[in-house]
Order: structure tokens, then sequence, then C-alpha cells
């Protein structure tokens, strides 16, 4: 039986802003929160599995995702959900934390593609050099909806925020094939901008719930 488990890139830890390395498929595992460490627990699970059993599987560790039916409780659906209603954005803190942003089509595209040519056993980080931090993103959002790029509000920063991911995808690009088609984030974040406004019938039923969620968190 073929096996491919999707993990991500925060199982790592997180970079300095200054460091010039990315992750690669060998960086030692350094979760910061309960959630990654599950996520690095799962990852070693499937290895073991792989290892003792001779499971056929691989794995790939992502970047953060954008696009498309995207839950509004993330931080780029939440944004513009929140400008279509009229709500000011919020900001984590001071905003400097950086993500290595990665179309949602180009991660599927990309998981397909190890599935097809990867090599068993193996793990391959997917990433598409989209590195930005959440007050660039915020700005660029409100630019393209047509707001002031200082429209925002500072929230409470998120207990255990990683301050830089950073994905090196050589190895997946090398073996595979795989390219990312939006290579251009502010392309990317237009079309999905788009999306948002053309949909608002999938996201508006869980809009109240979440931001009362929030509100309740100070965020």
């Amino acid at each position: 039986m073929r096996y491919h488990h999707i993990s991500t890139d925060e199982v790592y830890g997180d970079l300095e802003l200054d460091d010039p390395h990315k992750f690669e498929p060998t960086t030692p595992y350094n979760p910061s929160s309960p959630y990654s460490s599950t996520k690095a627990g799962s990852d070693l699970l499937v290895r073991a599995w792989v290892r003792s059993f001779g499971v056929e599987a691989t794995i790939s560790n992502c970047s953060n995702n954008y696009g498309s039916f995207q839950h509004i409780e993330k931080f780029i659906p939440r944004q513009i959900t929140n400008l279509i209603d009229g709500v000011r954005p919020k900001l984590y803190g001071a905003g400097l934390n950086v993500r290595d942003w990665i179309h949602v089509r180009d991660h599927n595209r990309a998981v397909w593609a190890i599935i097809e040519k990867g090599r068993i056993g193996e793990t391959y980080l997917i990433g598409a050099d989209g590195e930005m931090n959440n007050k660039s993103v915020v700005e660029l959002i409100l630019e393209l909806m047509g707001h002031d790029k200082d429209d925002y509000d500072h929230v409470n920063d998120r207990p255990g925020h990683d301050m830089r991911y950073a994905i090196d995808a050589t190895k997946l690009r090398e073996e595979t094939g795989w390219e990312p088609h939006f290579k251009d984030f502010r392309a990317g974040l237009a079309d999905t901008i788009d999306w948002y406004r053309n949909n608002e019938g999938w996201w508006r039923p869980q809009k109240a719930e979440v931001e009362a969620k929030y509100a309740a968190q100070g965020q």
C-alpha cells in the first residue's frame, strides 16, 4: 500500500530573522508548541513504520499555505473577510514574524509529484521561496483591497509564536521536476482575495463564531 504523510515546517522550530539558512530535510526537529510537537511525533511514527515494517511511505513538510477554501480562522482569509465586512485587520504583535508562503494549488501539485516520483522512505520539503513577514502581508492585502497600508490594529501576540520559517525545496525540485505556478505572491494573493469576494456563501456562516472566539482571546 502506498502512503503519503503530509506534515508542516513547524516541526523544525524557527529561525532567526538574520539566519542565512533554511530548513532542509535533514534539519533536526525542534518543535515549539504542543501542535507542532504532535506533528513531529506523527512524522517519526511514519518513519518507524517504513523502517520496521516496510510501509511504502513518503513524508512532506510544507510551508504556510494560502488560497481558496482556507478556513477563515487562518491569518490571510481572516484579514480578507474582515475587510469585506468593513472591519480593520488584526496583526499579532509587531508583525515581524516571517512565513514562507505557498499557494495551496502549488502544494497540491507538489504532493502528487512526490506520490508519483518520490523515493520511498524519503522526506521532501515543499516551499515556493515566498518569505514575507506578517506586517507586509497585511499591508499588501490592504493595498490590493483599496485601503491605506496602515489601516490595521495590533493585537496580543500568540503564545510560542515562531519567528521565521524558510524552506529549501531543492530536493523536491531536482527529484520530481516540480515548480510552483504562483511564483509572484502578489498575484497569488490577488487571486485569493477574488475568491473570497466571490464565495461569501462558503465562509459567511462561520464568520461570527470565529471572530467571537478571537475576541475572547484579545485577538
